[in-house]
């Protein structure tokens, strides 16, 4: 997924830094959708995978469905937005009128999406955490394969069509989401996975359970929305810092992006295995799948980092943007790598540890607050005040991984983060 969406950001770029900017700015919006429902699910799938190790299947689905009912509500709520407001929420990040223009076009196209994209985030999500990896790997590669070929076609105007540009590339968005959510939904029940319940049993769930479930739940939501938010100042400070600026970090996340997905994968398979021991009351474990993940995500942060400073020159020869553009990316490509190792030892401690071990008010408070106490006031600081390039500002982004970590190892040596969910619901 990440690389098919590089390649998506790669065709964008040969346009310029004006649609990079739009597409990157109108993406800043499913971005928090996409963040929200990843604090749903993820929130979730700490009672799945637990429930899993007792295979508790009828309270599998429950949590199935009151994942659904939130995901819907989200996605139906960012639908509004993106249909009915989409200028109002672009003007936040930016003043360029064409910015403005290009990105309020694509993100009314991408907005039919939201409600097929949450429904496979949500199955997606118990998937996983029930064991089977398989099926959400083949429908998401088939899905964002055809995005990546309708993008082509429709974005340069290929094989008969007209060239669509920015256009092109919503229509891209919506014709794989499509597929991705049809082909989830019938693989799901031909197989008559744990996740293919009725709707009956997805909606059986009374208040009782729903308190139960929420409340280890909506901090990991709480702790989304907070750190969603600050992404979001990171980006309107990087935005009002010129259109150059915010090109080069729109190219710069869609290269961490595929930087971190070793390490978002460790941490969902970590979180699936932590979990199911958890539930199997096997604590001793659990810690010990914890230990050896972290171990990979330092050791894979300072591998991968090494491969990022080694390829620098040839990753930039794919876009087609100012040299002051291709200055910054450089710049900030050399910081994440130096710093991979710490980004990637914080994604596997806050998704894969400790939220599957239940610990989600301790993970607010270090994911979710952190972020605005040290990093979001020295970006401001380093942009408005000291008037620093883009690529130091970005370095005083990271400052808030430092703190993270640090306070993050004395909470997972201590095991005060493995809590038995599964008691709470299996009654």
């Amino acid at each position: 997924m990440s690389s098919l969406n590089m390649v998506g950001v790669i065709m964008i770029g040969q346009l310029g830094a004006a649609p990079v900017a739009a597409v990157g700015l109108a993406n800043q919006i499913f971005f928090l959708l996409n963040l929200v429902l990843f604090g749903i699910t993820s929130g979730s799938a700490m009672f799945t995978a637990q429930l899993w190790g007792k295979r508790d299947v009828l309270n599998i689905r429950k949590v199935l469905g009151l994942a659904l009912t939130l995901g819907l509500f989200v996605a139906t709520f960012f639908l509004i937005i993106a249909e009915f407001f989409p200028e109002i929420a672009l003007r936040i990040y930016s003043k360029d009128p064409v910015v403005i223009a290009l990105g309020s076009d694509y993100l009314r196209i991408i907005g039919y999406s939201f409600i097929l994209y949450a429904i496979s985030f949500c199955f997606s999500a118990v998937l996983r955490s029930t064991g089977d990896v398989k099926i959400p790997l083949f429908v998401t590669l088939t899905a964002l394969s055809l995005n990546a070929l309708l993008s082509y076609v429709l974005i340069f105007g290929k094989l008969g069509f007209p060239a669509m540009g920015v256009h092109g590339a919503a229509i891209a968005v919506v014709c794989s989401r499509v597929v991705e959510c049809a082909g989830l939904l019938l693989l799901t029940y031909r197989k008559k996975l744990p996740a293919a319940g009725k709707l009956t049993e997805f909606f059986s769930y009374d208040r009782l359970f729903a308190r139960r479930v929420l409340k280890p739940v909506l901090p990991v939501v709480a702790n989304e929305i907070l750190w969603s938010l600050g992404i979001t100042a990171y980006s309107i400070v990087y935005a009002r810092m010129g259109t150059e600026s915010i090109a080069a970090m729109n190219i710069v996340a869609s290269l961490e992006q595929m930087a971190l997905v070793v390490f978002n994968g460790i941490g969902h398979a970590t979180a699936i295995l932590v979990g199911n021991r958890i539930g199997a009351g096997d604590d001793d474990q659990a810690f010990r799948y914890a230990a050896r993940s972290e171990t990979l995500g330092v050791l894979g942060g300072v591998l991968i980092g090494l491969i990022i400073l080694l390829s620098r020159n040839l990753l930039l020869s794919l876009y087609n943007v100012s040299p002051t553009v291709l200055d910054y990316v450089y710049q900030v490509l050399t910081i994440l790598a130096l710093l991979l190792w710490l980004r990637a030892s914080n994604m596997i401690l806050f998704v894969g540890i400790f939220r599957s071990g239940g610990d989600t008010r301790f993970a607010f408070i270090l994911d979710g607050v952190i972020i605005w106490v040290v990093g979001v006031p020295l970006a401001f600081m380093g942009a408005f005040i000291f008037h620093l390039p883009v690529y130091w500002v970005y370095l005083l982004v990271m400052s808030e991984e430092i703190a993270k970590w640090t306070l993050g190892m004395f909470r997972f040596f201590s095991r005060k983060w493995i809590h038995n969910l599964a008691l709470t619901v299996g009654d």
